[in-house]
């Protein structure tokens, strides 16, 4: 054996010890026989409440559902879970993503193995940032547990499918967080935690729970962070039912979710500097939507104000959010901003996903949007 041969062997053992040691990127199913491309995303992480939820309360004990007729009616699988009458936002911007399939939802006993590399949804309607918010519909997995559940059944999963551990494999996935306004709506007015605490000291909590939330998943190995905006839901056909012609009600709704939205951005001008490494989009869906009801005809819209599906108020034994199970629904869902009495219509959520990916204006996605944020 030549001195070049014996030398040549002994870098080549380095090399392999090397690897079964610290479990090379060559390793990673999808960074080596997959090839990713610049600007390739992997998959998908959904963080949040029924906004993006896209089955998951099928399978909890809460009033919080979706997987009834009129709910899916323009959907390809039909009633799914997803509150509104076809795609979410998360359904949409996979899309544009070029995502080869829907995010299955976390808790379908059927998202396990080859079935979650491109993603999970941890989403959970009526949920909030705060533990109890959504536990006025019942049994809501809260934004602490859904990560939890990420960390200690998703990512182990994850890692035995991919062969490389999560700090190899999450920057290659976008994390989607749409969560905070349930926390207005179900926490701070109707438990009337108001009259005791103040707007921005709740919100200043809210942000601050947000913010080590983020935190965890990027110790998880999240890396590329999308956060929608809370919706200005004191829009939405919920007041006017529960409500009817209370402007301040509608008012303070709003008012609360654009101060949530400003501690919003100041935040992700903070967390980064605590984060390093990390990248963020925040999608102004309040002001993309309130674009739409302010100027409906231009955006193809003729109604801004009642909900397509029949709703019944609070007082009629409903919520004034849910559609009535087989309940009448309007001819033409692409005219109308609202679905049910608080979600918006896949005509929406085309718009608002079409935006997050492609919008280079400043007030409706900042401080880059997410195809910019893919390619990063």
């Amino acid at each position: 054996m030549t001195v070049k041969t014996h030398l040549e062997l002994v870098i080549l053992y380095f090399l392999i010890l090397a690897c079964f040691t610290h479990r090379c990127k060559s390793l990673c199913r999808f960074s080596s026989s997959e090839n990713l491309r610049d600007g390739e995303i992997k998959g998908m992480f959904v963080f949040g409440s029924s906004l993006v939820d896209n089955g998951n309360n099928n399978f909890l004990d809460t009033k919080a559902k979706a997987d009834y007729l009129p709910y899916g009616i323009d959907f390809p699988n039909g009633s799914s879970g997803r509150f509104t009458n076809g795609k979410n936002v998360v359904d949409l911007l996979g899309e544009q993503l070029k995502l080869p399939s829907l995010i299955p939802p976390f808790m379908d006993p059927a998202t396990k193995g080859s079935r979650i590399v491109e993603g999970v949804n941890h989403a959970s309607g009526s949920a909030g940032i705060l533990d109890d918010t959504g536990s006025v519909a019942g049994n809501a997995t809260s934004m602490n547990q859904q990560i939890k559940n990420f960390e200690e059944v998703t990512l182990p999963d994850l890692e035995a499918q991919l062969g490389c551990t999560s700090s190899e494999s999450l920057p290659n996935y976008i994390f989607v967080i749409g969560i905070g306004g349930n926390d207005y709506v179900f926490n701070y007015f109707l438990r009337k935690t108001f009259l005791t605490v103040g707007l921005e000291r709740f919100t200043s909590y809210l942000i601050s729970s947000l913010s080590k939330q983020l935190e965890n998943l990027y110790n998880l190995g999240a890396r590329k962070f999308v956060l929608t905006t809370a919706y200005p839901i004191g829009s939405s056909p919920m007041v006017n039912l529960n409500q009817p012609n209370c402007g301040p009600c509608s008012q303070a709704l709003n008012v609360a979710a654009a101060v949530y939205n400003i501690h919003l951005k100041s935040l992700v001008e903070d967390i980064k500097l605590r984060m390093p490494g990390s990248n963020f989009v925040v999608v102004n869906t309040y002001d993309i939507v309130k674009d739409i009801i302010d100027n409906p005809t231009s955006k193809g819209f003729s109604d801004t104000t009642n909900a397509c599906c029949e709703v019944k108020s609070a007082e009629q034994g409903g919520t004034g959010v849910s559609c009535e199970r087989g309940g009448q629904v309007c001819a033409d869902r692409n005219s109308h901003v609202y679905f049910d009495g608080l979600h918006p219509s896949e005509a929406v959520n085309i718009q608002i996903a079409t935006k997050a990916y492609a919008s280079n204006l400043g007030s409706e996605v900042y401080p880059i949007n997410v195809k910019q944020l893919a390619e990063l």
